[in-house]
């Protein structure tokens, strides 16, 4: 079996290298072979430097969406994951994860969520406002911050990331998926997750930001304009 593993960016070299590394250090037991392309959006500093140094394919990408869909074409792995390139994957979590998706039997999944740093705060953080609710919507409104392990199969037959979507595509993508195959959050470790957007952009702000969003999906459907302002390069809102 083959993985295909996914990234979009846009002048990521501050947290690619992280990611990478965390991909390669993965022990694995089972024969799965591994590709990591990267989707680059025309990154002006070093993050196709690092990611050709690292031995990843680089391919022309776009806001996340678009990027997702480039990289999927070339694919060439049964099952898919997409990474944030803001994202860690734990130590030998890798296997894990694919071991726990086979094992439920699923076609495609989320993840939980840690924050990069040991801070408690932003620990209670994540579990109350994403982990735990999550998990308690998670066979009627799934969701998938970060990062999404998909079949190549159901990729193709869902047709790919709506690029005309400005915000929260994965969400929506992943309630996509469930009409047509099995959704499900793994448990077997939760990855580690930037707080950047905090940190720019303030806690409350931010939060708000992503609450208001959240009501927008539910109640009035996929977020098409510039309501929010989101800005790739930072994975922040401006607006």
């Amino acid at each position: 079996m083959k993985l295909s593993i996914i990234i979009p960016t846009l002048e990521e070299e501050k947290y690619l290298p992280f990611l990478i590394n965390s991909i390669k250090k993965q022990t694995r037991s089972d024969p799965v072979a591994l590709e990591i392309i990267v989707a680059d959006a025309g990154s002006k500093d070093k993050t196709v430097e690092i990611a050709k140094s690292q031995g990843c394919q680089v391919i022309r990408g776009g806001l996340p969406a678009r990027g997702r869909n480039q990289g999927a074409k070339i694919a060439k792995g049964e099952l898919v994951l997409f990474l944030d390139a803001d994202t860690i994957l734990p130590e030998n979590s890798l296997e894990k994860f694919l071991s726990e998706f086979k094992k439920r039997n699923l076609d495609i999944a989320g993840f939980l969520l840690q924050p990069w740093q040991e801070d408690k705060f932003f620990k209670i953080l994540y579990n109350l406002f994403y982990n735990w609710p999550v998990l308690v919507l998670e066979k009627i409104l799934p969701h998938s911050a970060g990062a999404i392990l998909i079949k190549k199969s159901l990729f193709q037959k869902i047709g790919g990331f709506d690029e005309k979507i400005k915000i929260a595509e994965d969400h929506i993508y992943s309630r996509k998926a469930l009409r047509f195959g099995r959704f499900g959050i793994l448990r077997t470790a939760k990855i580690y997750y930037s707080q950047r957007r905090f940190e720019r952009d303030g806690l409350i702000r931010t939060y708000l930001k992503y609450l208001l969003a959240e009501f927008h999906l539910i109640f009035f459907g996929p977020i098409k304009s510039d309501i929010f302002k989101y800005d790739l390069q930072s994975k922040r809102f401006k607006g």
